[in-house]
């Protein structure tokens, strides 16, 4: 067994710490940019709609919700929602326009959620701050809150670049953004035990940023299904 490489683990620790200050910092201005950003996005609405159908009575959590806007559409629509970010002012701006929504702060690689507690997710535009590396124990860690069925709708945007910014709306910050190649992110849900349903790329819209966009919907297998695959895969991130 190889021992961990506890540089890297600090290196990726500090990442993000620098993602949390960051967005700790452009938190009011970013709901005021987007907070209404989904009246302008009927693709991610009818993704949206098409997991609460999938979903039913289900809670879902919306993970890296940022100041909560998704998870208050979803809410809007009678869906019990949870969402989670790692930025205490994202939630604290997300509690003080959405009292409706619970938030819980807290990392992709570690829910502040219990086992099998959701019946479906999204993380939207959440995983562009982890490198490749982390992809898939964020995908397992995921699937741990999944009830078996459970749904899971991943957005990111294409490429393999990272893209520093330093200045955002104003506002001094630093942090990453990752570019994520398709079959990256595809191969890491595989590897964490999804089976995907459905994918989609679109084009940005005008008021976007000029990257091209994908969509993955996944779903946890019923249980029984692929269990040795899953195993695997969680024997590899606790190793």
């Amino acid at each position: 067994m190889t021992a961990p490489d506890n540089s890297d683990r600090g290196s990726r620790a500090a990442d993000h710490d620098r993602v949390r200050r960051s967005y700790d910092t452009v938190a009011e201005t970013y709901w005021e940019r987007i907070g209404d950003e989904l009246a302008g996005k009927p693709i991610d609405r009818a993704l949206l709609a098409a997991l609460v159908e999938r979903t039913g009575d289900a809670p879902v959590a919306d993970l890296g919700c940022g100041p909560g806007h998704v998870a208050a559409w979803l809410a809007e629509r009678g869906v019990t929602v949870v969402g989670v970010d790692l930025s205490p002012a994202m939630v604290a701006a997300g509690r003080r326009r959405y009292p409706e929504v619970e938030f819980r702060q807290g990392d992709l690689l570690s829910l502040p959620a219990a086992d099998g507690e959701f019946g479906a997710a999204v993380a939207l535009y959440s995983v562009i701050h982890l490198r490749p590396a982390e992809l898939q124990p964020a995908f397992t860690e995921m699937r741990r809150v999944l009830r078996p069925g459970g749904s899971l709708l991943v957005a990111f945007h294409l490429g393999a670049e990272v893209q520093r910014l330093t200045d955002w709306w104003g506002h001094q910050v630093d942090v990453d953004f990752h570019y994520h190649e398709v079959e990256t992110v595809a191969g890491a849900l595989r590897e964490a035990g999804f089976t995907e349903d459905a994918r989609l790329e679109r084009a940005h819209h005008p008021q976007e940023g000029e990257t091209q966009r994908c969509y993955l919907l996944v779903r946890r297998p019923d249980e029984g299904t692929s269990r040795a695959g899953v195993s695997g895969a969680v024997a590899r991130v606790r190793r």
